[in-house]
């Protein structure tokens, strides 16, 4: 019987050994497109940056503009009609995305909360991961954000793009490695993979073009293969297993307005809403 990694929390051994009794054995060369990046057991946070570029053997670059989640808005392969409608903001928005800065609020379904508190006190805080306010925030300048590039030491190529989300008091909210892929139906799609110890969150979504030039990306599939929400676990044998967790749904909208960006994330679960984000991105003016 399979089971996980020794020497770890109690915590992160049980969700774990869920994730290899009700999911799936993968391989690992047909399944590349769902596999990214693991955490170690010594937290994620900053420090996972480090870890990274050391095991891959990559530079960290950290220059502070024009670096964007995706090298170029071809790379997701949206129609031509779909390419001519989305706005030249949005566009500029995913491919320069160090160049913005961000407010937020933050709303809970009060249903939710309470496993929203349980997940910062049991793995949140102690992984530095997935660290969601639990309280709702109004009108929060607090949030910073940083794109690092992971390059090849020899050809210069960035490898690995990062979305690094943090508050000013240092606490990290998201560390996300972020990237293209083509699920088993060759639609592209954004991958954002989020490390946990020996495993990750992964969630992919798929990108389209609304009516006013909006960037929908949304992750709401029916089956394992699809887009949404998957726990990825390398076992004590180096094995690698997933669980698809089919209730679960992400959906963002970016919508240029005013000359800013307008975004809305909506999480659900069971069809119910769990969380909603609305962020507030506006353009550096001045940028070192």
């Amino acid at each position: 019987m399979a089971i996980p990694r020794k020497n770890q929390s109690l915590q992160d051994w049980i969700t774990q050994q869920w994730v290899i009794l009700f999911g799936r054995q993968i391989d690992r060369k047909e399944h590349e497109w769902l596999l990214g990046p693991f955490g170690n057991t010594n937290g994620i946070g900053v420090k996972f940056i480090d870890q990274l570029a050391e095991k891959e053997q990559l530079t960290i670059d950290k220059k502070q503009k024009d670096k964007g989640l995706i090298r170029s808005i071809n790379d997701l392969n949206l129609s031509g009609s779909d390419l001519e409608k989305l706005s030249d903001d949005v566009i500029d928005f995913y491919e320069n995305t160090a160049n913005y800065s961000f407010d937020l609020k933050v709303k809970w379904n009060p249903i939710f909360k309470f496993f929203g508190i349980l997940l910062k006190i049991l793995f949140s805080n102690r992984i530095e991961q997935l660290n969601v306010p639990i309280e709702n925030i109004k009108d929060s300048k607090a949030l910073k954000s940083e794109i690092i590039h992971l390059r090849d030491t020899k050809t210069g190529e960035v490898k690995r793009t990062i979305w690094l989300r943090t508050f000013i008091t240092g606490e990290v909210v998201y560390s996300g490695v972020y990237e293209t892929c083509k699920i088993p139906s060759a639609q592209t799609c954004i991958k954002a993979i989020f490390p946990l110890p020996n495993g990750s969150a992964t969630v992919i979504l798929i990108p389209s073009v609304g009516k006013n030039g909006e960037l929908i990306l949304e992750s709401s599939g029916k089956r394992f293969g699809d887009s949404g929400f998957y726990f990825l676990l390398n076992d004590s044998r180096g094995n690698i297993w997933a669980k698809y967790i089919k209730s679960f749904e992400d959906k963002l909208v970016a919508t240029s307005l005013d000359g800013r960006i307008a975004a809305v994330q909506t999480m659900t679960l069971w069809n119910l809403k769990v969380l909603k984000f609305e962020y507030n991105i506006e353009k550096l003016h001045t940028i070192e």
